[in-house]
């Protein structure tokens, strides 16, 4: 895969999502920019991309009743600008969150979908020479422009809760810091990103008839997000393994997530990615090993941890670029 198709997938932005209301986390969902060099500056052009997510938890149908994916197209520019040096990199994403019940019969849960408010941002990038480097990120979602809150109800018309996502009644200001050692085939990254919100946030109009209260406000809790890669490029095929977590700051009863997620939970898996020439595809999956979610479970009573399973697909297309690379060119191919 060549330096501007990987490159281009390092901006790859992700949205949170939630079971329910008291599954509250960060807009930015853990794990989106793991297997991608998210320090390296991307060459000048343009680039699109879409990254899909689907995750299903651990406890039984009767304790939860959704599984959750999320997609997210994205837009690239890599502008010419490099003041002192770093590359300028603007990017847009309209987000789509769905839910999917997991039972059948009256009182399963129908589908949603819920749009997340539309994310504008920009990266300084910068090359450090010997295969380092590092980037900035700054942005928002602008849930309170196009942020839904969502309900859940049951195919028999029931209530069942509401929001879904209460962390979209603000918007959210998204900080990200990223360094990445790419030489020699490697793709060694570690990814910071925090989340801050107007807090308490309300949505607007009026609360949903006979759905309670879907307005607000609610209490939302900043949060910080770790994303880390190690993979290793063979030919075509790249794999390698990832980890990823969340940590809320504020778990207090009055927040959004004080009941199940806690203060977060931390995930491993493991990646694949092939070249296909006009395309560069990646695809990973990782299971929590700690989590503060908790569940009660109906057969023995007790309170479990609520672990995870996520899949991700992600493609890469480049659309344009004024210097088109090179495969067989050293310098656009060392890094990856």
């Amino acid at each position: 895969m060549t330096k501007n198709w990987l490159a281009a997938g390092a901006l790859a932005l992700t949205v949170g999502m939630t079971a329910t209301a008291s599954y509250a986390q960060t807009t930015t969902v853990p794990g989106e920019q793991v297997g991608l060099a998210t320090g390296a500056p991307l060459p000048e052009g343009i680039y699109a991309l879409n990254t899909f997510l689907y995750r299903t938890p651990d406890a039984t149908p009767g304790n939860i009743g959704v599984d959750v994916a999320v997609n997210v197209p994205v837009l690239v520019w890599s502008t010419p600008l490099v003041p002192l040096g770093g590359r300028i990199e603007l990017l847009v994403a309209p987000p789509t969150v769905f839910t999917f019940g997991r039972k059948s019969g009256p009182t399963g849960l129908r589908d949603t979908s819920i749009n997340v408010g539309t994310f504008v941002g920009g990266i300084w990038a910068f090359d450090l020479g010997n295969n380092f480097g590092v980037s900035l990120l700054g942005g928002v979602y602008l849930n309170d422009l196009n942020g839904d809150r969502g309900v859940l109800v049951q195919n028999n018309g029931a209530f069942a809760a509401a929001p879904v996502l209460p962390q979209l009644s603000s918007n959210t200001y998204r900080f990200g810091v990223a360094g990445s050692y790419t030489g020699d085939g490697w793709n060694l990254t570690a990814n910071l990103t925090a989340n801050i919100y107007d807090s308490p946030g309300r949505f607007d109009g009026v609360n949903s008839l006979a759905f309670g209260n879907t307005r607000g406000p609610f209490v939302l809790s900043d949060a910080l997000n770790l994303d880390l890669t190690a993979t290793k490029k063979f030919g075509k095929f790249e794999i390698g393994a990832i980890g990823y977590g969340t940590y809320n700051f504020d778990t207090s009863a009055a927040t959004a997530n004080a009941f199940g997620a806690g203060r977060g939970r931390f995930a491993l898996g493991g990646l694949i990615g092939y070249d296909f020439g006009a395309f560069t595809a990646q695809a990973y999956v990782a299971h929590d090993v700690v989590s503060a979610a908790r569940y009660v479970d109906v057969n023995t009573g007790r309170s479990r941890e609520d672990l995870r399973t996520e899949a991700w697909f992600r493609v890469i297309v480049p659309l344009y670029s004024p210097t088109p690379a090179v495969a067989s060119a050293a310098p656009l191919v060392r890094k990856y």
